[in-house]
């Protein structure tokens, strides 16, 4: 590397405000630039757009293409962490040492006094697919060697770590692939990681470098680190535990919040709900006004199995079960994991008092994973609940080695729902509310519904503590086989659904008509699935234990097939009805629709109580509606009649009834009395009115506000105008209007119906 190369190198690169100027700038979507206006149309001719116009210049934009909208996101994002040194150009190139090469393009390089970063970004447009990079692994890893020899030339009074990234978007990385990266130590942050890092950043700000070191150089020494510190060594719950006071930025250099987050997948488990920004600054400021946290940070500090070194003191008090002395830290990266107390410890990370101020620590050695989050639980159960969400994801890892089977086989069901929302390759991917993550539109399934789909089914059979009181359909003996037998079956029966009908599967639960990606339609999904399985099993033509995913799912979408060309012709009714299967009673009648439309198309399907299902599902509520409905209108014939008459006297039947009430009313009780022989039977003309009638008596002239309003409108309605006042008298005379030996009345119907029955009549 000659001077020369070494100058057009530092050319290449910025810090100070001029990072801060360029971070903005690549964080637009859009390339801006100043042009004369009569370059307008070559400009416009390479698909840049008008934008705004000057005096004597227009200014045009172009938007980014994917590719280089990510590699702004990863290098605005490492940019935001405190770097000094970072890239001008969308990528750099490092010269070699002794030699007219270069290294491999980058696209981010971020250097400070002991961290250098060279990031490689890969990624496309579309779905996300498989795909090698052999190529650019390999290109990389034989590369390090040499860029080693040149950072040392860059930096000749430094001894800087390096890291090599590859960064990703759209892609699964295949495991050959893997095994390379891990081989010639190069870490991969998928989008989900770089957005972990985006969002950190929001609530930590500068600290979020505390995480991203931890991650990075996980294990490596930190040799300037001062380790020694005064401590009390104890005895808890079976564990030694060390009690001390530690300045928080020694702290936060061995720190790691695990945080329930996908890019912390391969940490599993993990227990910590992402810092919050709100509650992360009101601790900054209260830190900043001296104040101070008399209670612990609790931390369980990882040491691969080794003693920790603890100097007794030569001064103890006799009898006494805790010793003092001199506690040994391990001088590494991720080495102390916070469990509880992280508000806390970041709250000083941008403070004064930072190396200042002493926290209290206690400390665990070696606490098995397991014993962390239930550590975790405890403290969170005792002071802010845990969401049950939150609790779910946390019992997948928790349980999975319980010594219990029941608990093994909750634990294997609340993974399956995890690993639906957070592996690529699922058409359930970012559709499953994990953690602590946010619910949106499209993310809204919940843990809890996957569980309790796979709960009323035949998959996994029902245990008694160590026993299987009934092996399940898929189950093999144990719940690692099981999950690796299920989850490929289970995740392919939901892509194919979705491959066969996708805009219906992208809506987001706001679309006023989505029905099939709720709550409801999943939970109902996972019943049918099972349904088929067990009908196909009965038949003896499927043996799932046995048989590959793809021969099972040839036989199993035979019967989805019927399901998919009845999504597609839904009218807009049947989908607001679905749409609309709220409560336990709700869903059961969700998953009966889908059994009877495939025994439609295929009668031998007739799963255990379908038929009886539909047959009771028809009577539940309609004799007694229509002994409430009978009684609402002898209650209108009789009221309505008393009201008008002492109103108007002699003559309310002309006065208080609308002609066009009048007329219909005097026809039909003509048309019915011609056909009739007996005079004694014989109908009068208000023995002929309907509930529509009765409405627009009600409504005629001022009758609703001088007679009727204080009898007919409902409470919380005195606001609205007539119409919306009368407007229960249309519900409920569309109800009566139904045909009840064909109509099932529904259940929300029918407690309209009580609510009348005890508003009019029983009141």
């Amino acid at each position: 590397m000659t001077e020369n190369q070494l100058e057009e190198f530092w050319d290449t690169t910025i810090s100070d405000t001029k990072i801060k100027s360029t971070i903005t700038k690549r964080k637009k979507k859009f390339l801006y630039e100043s042009i004369k206006k009569s370059d307008f149309e070559k400009y416009e001719s390479k698909g840049w757009e008008f934008n705004r116009e000057y005096k004597t210049k227009i200014k045009v934009q172009k938007l980014k293409s994917s590719n280089t909208i990510f590699q702004d996101e990863v290098w605005t994002t490492i940019a935001s962490l405190g770097f000094e040194f970072l890239n001008l150009e969308n990528t750099i190139q490092i010269p070699y040492f002794n030699t007219d090469k270069s290294s491999p393009e980058f696209d981010v390089f971020a250097a400070d006094s002991e961290t250098i970063l060279f990031v490689k970004c890969i990624s496309k447009e579309g779905k996300i697919i498989k795909s090698d990079f052999l190529d650019e692994i390999e290109a990389i890893g034989n590369a390090k060697e040499d860029i080693h020899k040149s950072v040392r030339k860059l930096f000749p009074d430094s001894k800087h770590k390096l890291k090599f990234i590859l960064s990703t978007k759209n892609y699964v990385i295949s495991d050959s692939d893997k095994e390379l990266l891990n081989n010639f130590q190069i870490l991969h942050f998928d989008e989900e990681t770089v957005s972990y890092y985006q969002e950190l950043t929001k609530h930590l700000g500068l600290s979020t470098r505390y995480q991203l070191l931890g991650n990075l150089f996980e294990g490596q020494d930190i040799p300037e680190l001062q380790n020694t510190i005064p401590a009390i060594e104890g005895k808890m719950g079976g564990h030694t535990y060390y009690s001390f006071s530690i300045e928080p930025e020694k702290l936060l250099k061995v720190g790691y919040v695990l945080h329930r987050n996908k890019a912390n997948k391969k940490f599993m488990p993990t227990y910590q709900r992402l810092i919050k920004k709100a509650r992360l600054k009101s601790v900054q400021q209260f830190v900043e006004d001296k104040g101070f946290f008399p209670n612990s940070i609790i931390i369980n500090i990882s040491n691969n199995g080794k003693s920790l070194k603890f100097e007794k003191s030569s001064t103890q008090v006799n009898d006494a079960l805790s010793k003092i002395g001199v506690l040994h830290l391990p001088k590494k990266y991720r080495s102390s994991f916070i469990i509880d107390g992280q508000h806390r410890l970041y709250g000083y990370a941008d403070s004064q008092y930072k190396d200042t101020n002493s926290i209290p620590v206690v400390a665990f050695v070696d606490l098995p994973r397991k014993d962390q989050v239930q550590l975790f639980m405890q403290i969170n159960e005792n002071q802010k609940a845990v969401p049950k969400n939150l609790r779910n994801t946390l019992n997948s890892d928790l349980l999975w080695n319980a010594e219990n089977l029941i608990d093994r086989i909750k634990a294997l069901k609340l993974q399956i729902a995890q690993d639906l929302g957070e592996e690529k390759t699922s058409p359930l991917y970012e559709r499953i509310i994990v953690g602590e993550n946010p619910k949106t539109a499209k993310c809204c399934i919940t843990i809890d519904t996957i569980k309790i789909g796979l709960d009323r089914s035949n998959f996994f059979g029902s245990a008694i503590k160590n026993e299987m009181k009934s092996e399940g359909t898929f189950y093999e003996k144990n719940i690692d086989k099981t999950y690796d037998l299920f989850f490929p079956f289970i995740q392919n029966c939901f892509q194919y659904i979705k491959d066969n009908i996708e805009n219906e599967w992208d809506k987001g639960e706001d679309s006023h008509n989505s029905y099939l990606t709720i709550n409801a339609g999943i939970e109902s999904l996972i019943r049918i699935f099972n349904d088929i399985v067990d009908y196909l099993i009965s038949n003896d033509e499927i043996s799932p234990k046995t048989e590959s995913t793809d021969t099972l799912l040839k036989k199993v979408t035979k019967y989805l097939d019927p399901l998919i060309e009845h999504f597609k012709s839904l009218e807009e009714e049947d989908k607001i009805l679905l749409r609309k299967s709220y409560g336990t009673g709700g869903r059961a009648r969700y998953w009966r629709t889908l059994q009877k439309v495939i025994h439609v198309a295929i009668p031998k399907f007739n799963p255990d109580g379908m038929e009886k299902y539909w047959k009771d599902e028809a009577h539940t509520y309609n004799d007694k509606s229509f002994t409430i409905i009978r009684d609402i209108e002898t209650h209108f014939k009789k009221h309505f009649k008393e009201e008008l008459k002492s109103n108007y006297g002699s003559n309310w039947m002309k006065i208080g009834i609308p002609k066009s009430v009048y007329e219909s009313m005097h026809k039909l009780a003509s048309e019915k009395n011609y056909e009739i022989t007996n005079n004694d039977e014989e109908v009068k003309p208000w023995d002929c009115l309907n509930i529509i009638d009765y409405r627009k008596i009600a409504e005629h002239k001022a009758n609703w506000t001088d007679i009727f309003k204080k009898y007919y409108m409902r409470s919380g309605e005195e606001k609205l105008k007539k119409v919306d006042q009368t407007k229960w008298f249309e519900k409920l005379s569309r109800i009566r209007n139904e045909n009840f030996h064909s109509y099932s009345v529904k259940e929300d119907e029918y407690q309209l119906l009580c609510d009348l029955n005890e508003w009019l009549i029983e009141k």
